[in-house]
């Protein structure tokens, strides 16, 4: 069911489809993140309380998919973004953001080295493609209307996190503070499969200190996988269970709970070398910049092991967040002017 274009009005919105979470931002303040758990086919559940339910189907392109808390097909593949799989984890955030029936105009967001190439120029190819995902209709099978998405932008993700620090809202106004927009700056979200980087001088990016690299939060997940299987002698434990065990530091074997909170802090500690290495090695002692902004899930995560990486680290406000608000500003405040990306 589509709802009636002549009708309703189109909302903006900010949306960080990220490999581990899809976050939501609406203009009136709402921040909405569901995990990106989705699999190909239909769920084969039915449920005896209707309020309980935890799995919804949707169709795009001919294909069911099942989201919510499902075995998920894994997302860290080369052509997510582009994907069925995508367009319909994004459905499902935006039904859980109330945005049934709605028309949309939004913006999401490409890892840095997807969107541009070595020496700055846009991958137009991938860029596009992106675009066009998302305007791919999506139906809830549940009798849901469509949320449609009409009109849809690309941003480099981590430049979306500078457009939130660099663009100030207060009561409804925006304005640029000029203060933050002068000075050098290095954003680094980290995300799920990525970290991106971006150095921003003079309102230009320094590509030869700004990239993407192949380490995220779910390098933490895959390597507390590897340690229980070893621990209690398993094959291919169930990511929902990993999942559990991330967060809750334990885990529920044959009816049995057990303490996993080393094998967590050894997973953790695993990726924050690397990654530290790697941040050292793209922006040195960052003494020529003003302050290193972390933004993402990964800085929520991992904000007690990277406080000491820079003396003049800095850690947005809601990190996880800090991509989708930036979308939605520069659809709101930049979207419409002549503008380089």
């Amino acid at each position: 069911m589509q709802p009636d274009m002549n009708r309703l009005p189109c909302i903006a919105v900010g949306i960080d489809d990220g490999y581990a979470y899809t976050k939501v931002v609406l203009p009136d303040g709402r921040l909405i993140a569901t995990p990106s758990r989705a699999h190909i086919g239909q769920s084969k559940v039915s449920w005896i309380r209707q309020a309980e339910q935890l799995i919804f189907e949707y169709e795009t392109d001919g294909t069911v998919y099942s989201v919510g808390d499902v075995e998920a097909t894994p997302t860290r593949f080369e052509g997510y973004a582009c994907s069925g799989l995508n367009r319909a984890i994004v459905q499902h955030a935006l039904q859980c953001a109330d945005l049934e029936g709605a028309l949309i105009k939004a913006v999401s967001g490409l890892p840095v080295s997807s969107f541009y190439r070595n020496g700055g120029g846009h991958r137009d190819a991938a860029i596009n493609a992106k675009r066009e995902n998302l305007l791919v209709p999506v139906h809830p099978r549940n009798g849901a209307m469509t949320a449609e998405i009409t009109d849809h932008d690309v941003l480099p993700e981590a430049l979306a996190a500078w457009y939130d620090h660099v663009i100030a809202e207060e009561e409804g106004i925006a304005r640029l503070d000029q203060d933050r927009v002068a000075k050098p700056i290095a954003v680094v979200d980290i995300g799920g499969r990525t970290t991106d980087t971006v150095v921003v001088r003079d309102q230009g990016i320094l590509h030869s200190s700004s990239g993407s690299c192949d380490i995220g939060l779910l390098d933490i997940k895959q390597s507390l996988s590897d340690a229980l299987e070893a621990r209690f002698d398993l094959q291919a434990l169930n990511d929902r269970l990993v999942a559990r065990a991330l967060e809750t530091q334990a885990i529920r074997l044959f009816g049995r709970d057990y303490d996993v909170s080393q094998e967590v802090l050894a997973a953790k500690h695993e990726l924050v070398e690397r990654l530290h290495g790697e941040m050292r090695r793209q922006l040195g002692s960052a003494v020529e910049l003003d302050c290193v902004l972390f933004v993402g899930g990964g800085a929520t995560v991992l904000g007690e092991y990277i406080c000491d990486w820079f003396p003049n680290r800095l850690i947005a406000h809601q990190p996880a967040f800090a991509n989708a608000r930036g979308m939605l500003k520069f659809l709101q405040h930049v979207c419409g002017e002549e503008r380089e990306l």
